[in-house]
């Protein structure tokens, strides 16, 4: 029973081109940042934020391969399209912001840094994505999900 269900899931093929479309976006992160900073950032391979979402990306492949193998008129492709947008509007509204007030945050600390008190970590400021990195994202989605299938 647990080693059937073990092969389904590793010959997914919806779920396989889902994670190539998420892994696909993650690398381009890594190298879109050497690009623009002269330097390997390896935490990009991981890292939420930056161009493209792969959170939109890997939510996007995984929509259109569901609508391609299920049937763009079933209740599973409508469920999947809807957690999608909230996925795609989560990054850009509330992670988006969340980002730029850890920024002011830090800024704040920095200013007003007092020599005796040690903080531990910054705030993580990349936490969610413009809406041309979401698109970047949806279009690199599309592409893993039409071409796959």
């Amino acid at each position: 029973m647990l080693s059937t269900a073990i092969s389904e899931t590793l010959t997914n093929k919806v779920l396989i081109v889902s994670i190539l479309s998420w892994a696909t976006a993650q690398a381009l992160k890594f190298i879109i940042t050497y690009i623009q900073d002269g330097k390997w950032d390896f935490t990009k391979l991981v890292s939420a934020g930056g161009m493209p979402s792969s959170h939109s990306s890997f939510v996007t492949a995984l929509t259109v391969g569901i609508g391609r193998v299920e049937g763009f008129d079933t209740p599973l492709f409508a469920a999947c399209a809807v957690i999608s947008f909230i996925i795609m509007y989560d990054a850009t509204g509330v992670r988006w912001e969340a980002g730029q007030q850890a920024a002011v945050i830090n800024r704040i600390v920095e200013i007003l840094q007092d020599p005796d008190i040690k903080l531990e970590t910054q705030l993580k400021e990349i936490l969610g994505h413009t809406p041309l990195q979401v698109f970047a994202g949806i279009i690199l989605g599309i592409t893993f999900g039409v071409i796959c299938f």
